[in-house]
Order: C-alpha cells, then sequence, then structure tokens
C-alpha cells in the first residue's frame, strides 16, 4: 500500500525522522517546513495523506488544516501538537483533521496510525481502486433523504452532494447503516476507529457537530442526527429525516 505523503514539520530532525520511517514502508515522502510551502505543494500535488505540524512558520498547522480542508475534503489529515489540552486537541478535529498525535511520540506508533489512515481512506475513497462486482453488491445506505455510498465515499442529501472528512464520513455510514439504532460514543468510536486508547469519545461530538452543520437546516434544532439525552446518538428515518436539507 505505496502512498506519497506530505509532511510538513519545522523540525529539521523530526522531519527526517518520519520521512525515513515512511520510505522504509515503501512511501514516498515529501518534506516541507513552513505552512505556506505545506499549502503550495498539497495544491501542486495532491497527496494520499498530509502530516501536518500544528506550531508551523509563516502559516501555522491549524490554518493549512482549514484551507485545505477547504478545498480537498477527501484528503486525509494526521495533525502532530505539543499542545496536550483537550480543547487544543478538539479544535484539530474541528477544523477536519481525521486524527492527532501528541509530542513526544513513538514513530512506530505514527506509522501505525499512518497506516490506519491510508486504510481507511482507501477502503472509502471512491471508485478508482474498488473492483466491478463491489459496486453492484455494496449498497447505498439510506435513511430518508440521506444517502450514503461506502463505494464511492458520497453522501447525498435530497439531491444535494455533501462534501465529508473521511472521519466525518465513517461516523455517518455506521449510523446510516441501522437508522433510529441508538449509538453510544464507545460504539461509534469503536466502529470508527477500532480501540485506540489515544482518541476520545469527544472525537465523536465534534464529528457529529460538523455533520449537523452540513446536513441539518436548523445544525442547533437537529432532525436528522439526534441526541438521546444520556445515552448518544442516532440517526432518524422517514419524516423527519426527509425534511432535512
Amino acid at each position: 500500500m505505496c502512498a506519497h505523503v506530505l509532511v510538513a514539520e519545522d523540525d529539521v530532525r523530526q522531519a527526517t525522522v518520519i520521512r525515513r520511517y515512511l520510505e522504509r514502508e515503501g512511501h514516498t515522502a515529501l518534506v516541507v517546513h513552513d505552512g505556506r510551502a505545506a499549502i503550495d505543494e498539497a495544491r501542486r500535488r495532491p497527496p494520499d495523506l498530509l502530516v501536518l505540524d500544528v506550531m508551523m512558520p509563516v502559516v501555522d498547522g491549524l490554518d493549512v488544516c482549514r484551507i485545505l480542508r477547504g478545498e480537498s475534503s477527501g484528503l486525509p489529515v494526521l495533525m502532530l501538537t505539543a499542545r496536550a489540552t483537550e480543547e487544543d486537541l478538539l479544535l484539530g478535529l474541528d477544523l477536519g483533521a481525521d486524527d492527532y498525535m501528541t509530542k513526544p511520540y513513538s514513530p512506530r506508533e505514527l506509522m501505525a496510525r499512518i497506516r490506519t489512515l491510508l486504510r481507511r481512506s482507501r477502503r472509502t475513497g471512491g471508485g478508482a481502486d474498488v473492483p466491478d462486482d463491489r459496486r453492484t453488491t455494496d449498497p447505498v445506505l439510506r435513511a430518508g433523504a440521506l444517502s450514503v455510498d461506502p463505494v464511492r465515499h458520497t453522501v447525498h442529501l435530497g439531491g444535494r452532494q455533501v462534501e465529508c472528512t473521511p472521519g466525518e464520513f465513517e461516523v455517518l455510514a455506521v449510523m446510516a447503516a441501522e437508522p433510529e439504532r441508538v449509538f453510544t460514543r464507545r460504539q461509534l468510536l469503536t466502529r470508527t476507529r477500532g480501540s485506540d486508547r489515544f482518541i476520545t469519545e469527544r472525537t465523536i461530538d465534534v464529528h457529529i457537530l460538523n455533520l449537523r452543520k452540513k446536513l441539518e437546516a436548523d445544525p442547533k434544532q437537529p432532525v436528522l442526527l439526534l441526541t438521546v439525552f444520556g445515552v448518544g446518538y442516532k440517526m432518524a428515518d422517514g419524516p423527519e429525516g426527509h425534511r432535512a436539507h
């Protein structure tokens, strides 16, 4: 599973270590040392994955993530940060990052995270790498006016295409597969991230919040992605779902 990875890290030593580990696993790695260069290179040659340090010169990593996420919802982004507070980490997710690691980190753990993101991206990343027989056997998931295609990695609501990050898409696909089922945050986290001990349940809250902004007519009064107080979330099916747009 070779990939082109863009590494945006201003610490030359850490960037060199990341590049060596990536190349050891058969990937190609392009390293840049400031946020402006990261944006330019991502536009010039879209990577399969972006490893992005938060504390970057010229343009910081959060702004890089916000800008590139606005241009490509399907680009997997793994953020590296020395900011260890939960609020800082959740801010990165809110801007569209798919995963994060706090410094100092183990290079082997970083590679494991990269492998996971690449597998998730290629599993849900569109029809180019999907055999024809899967196109006919994988059903489109539907809940009211919402349709989620796990093969082509597309989301439509009432005929309108909705752009989602890989993390948002996985949460949506899990819920759309079982409309009206109530999921706890832990269940959604396990279904989408496995047993990753570094990811908190508040990650799910951030994804739901962002999905409501994209899918609900009034995110403060959702009719599609509903909160079940004291338990978790569910996706409405039927008339309520049809009113969302």
